[in-house]
């Protein structure tokens, strides 16, 4: 790939037209993300107008190595991504190009039709887990109560609602059992879709029992199953956006990847979103900053009790968690909290699984991971997530 991207020969063959090629190649191709679903589709996409471009130019380039270099780029890639050599192509057109149902495609129509280059969309991560863990849309970590319906998202094209139950009798601590998902129409797009899943019930299909909405052709709306009753996917091309839905043990997860001048599409009376603004403060087990989180290699003093109530240790708990996660950030950390606070060993998995869900849809590599000790961002700032041993243990004790 590295030397079909390769530009600098290109000049001193005026007539060769590779580098229009290949320059068109990566702004075709430089807003996609390989962890989205239509990814391999658009990528195929991008690299059979590539093909196009060079059988063009075959004549003009002939001689010169940075166009024969392309060429067999373009076959290994194609045959890496299993690309068909027949095909839709990307296209310069801004007619062609146009696509309603295809969110990554406005941009470039807008760069068209005005002649200057727009930035790419800034995409957001949110994601809900455990007991329950919230990080908003501005990689804000919070640990919250919220019991009963909460929204998540509420604005002009996204509706994410989940329902949050007690996880321990006579214990505030909860975690989520419903999630209910509303796709709203958009012009020729989708019709308005519901996705509900509950506890031992998470479909593959909206109530409707459908499974797209829209052009089953086009896609711009569609439900992938990807373990039978455990995990589904859904892909919303037309507004970019892309929502994991997970059962593990009891209880529900979530996590969202959407565009963020579409999140910020809500009226004044749609502020309460979690995703957006976070929990209210009366309803955050963390409301005096920190996540009440154990200082490392101590017991918590359970007095004469052997085990807390939860029959973890903090030994037994973080050689828990640390089997599924090697890195001690703050999922690691929020693992531990949870075994402790619910002795629930699927909260392991559910902490392991956000984590995955944050690698596959957040944007930003350098923030997959927020260390508790980090001081450098907001999120840390915020959080303030290590505390003393006795301040946890107050907290732990009041909260069980």
């Amino acid at each position: 790939l590295l030397s079909i991207l390769c530009l600098g020969d290109c000049e001193l063959h005026t007539s060769c037209g590779i580098q229009k090629c290949t320059t068109d190649f990566v702004s075709f191709t430089s807003h996609l993300n390989a962890a989205l679903e239509d990814f391999d589709l658009e990528f195929c996409k991008a690299l059979r107008a590539y093909s196009v471009c060079t059988y063009h130019n075959s004549k003009a380039c002939r001689g010169n190595l940075v166009y024969h270099s392309a060429v067999l780029g373009i076959g290994d890639l194609m045959t890496q991504r299993n690309c068909t050599k027949n095909g839709p192509t990307s296209s310069t057109n801004s007619e062609m190009t146009h696509d309603p149902c295809n969110y990554s495609g406005h941009t470039e129509v807008r760069e068209h039709q005005g002649g200057e280059k727009t930035p790419p969309p800034t995409y957001l991560f949110c994601g809900l887990f455990g007991d329950p863990h919230l990080r908003t849309f501005k990689d804000h970590f919070q640990t919250c109560k919220v019991e009963g319906a909460w929204p998540l998202i509420d604005n002009k094209y996204l509706s994410v609602q989940v329902t949050n139950v007690p996880v321990v009798p006579g214990s505030s601590a909860t975690a989520t059992n419903k999630i209910t998902i509303i796709f709203k129409s958009y012009q020729d797009c989708t019709d308005q879709k519901v996705y509900q899943a509950m506890t031992d019930d998470l479909p593959a299909a909206f109530v409707d029992g459908t499974t797209s909405g829209g052009d089953e052709n086009t896609r711009s709306l569609h439900i992938v199953e990807k373990v039978s009753g455990k995990y589904i996917e859904m892909h919303a091309r037309y507004i970019g956006t892309t929502v994991y839905v997970r059962q593990l043990g009891h209880y529900l997860t979530v996590a969202i990847r959407m565009p963020q001048e579409l999140v910020m599409a809500f009226e004044e009376s749609q502020d309460l979103q979690l995703c957006v603004n976070g929990c209210p403060s009366s309803e955050r087990i963390d409301q005096s900053g920190p996540l009440p989180l154990p200082v490392m290699g101590k017991l918590l003093p359970w007095g004469t009790v052997s085990h807390p109530p939860s029959g973890y240790t903090l030994e037994t708990a973080t050689t828990k968690c640390h089997e599924k996660m090697l890195v001690k950030d703050i999922y690691f950390y929020s693992c531990v909290f949870d075994l402790l606070t619910t002795g629930d060993a699927n909260f392991t998995a559910a902490a392991h699984s956000a984590l995955q869900d944050v690698e596959a849809l957040h944007p930003s590599k350098e923030h997959w991971h927020i260390f508790p000790r980090s001081g450098d961002d907001g999120v840390a700032r915020d959080s303030k997530l290590f505390v003393s041993l006795g301040l946890l243990c107050l907290i732990l004790v009041a909260y069980l």
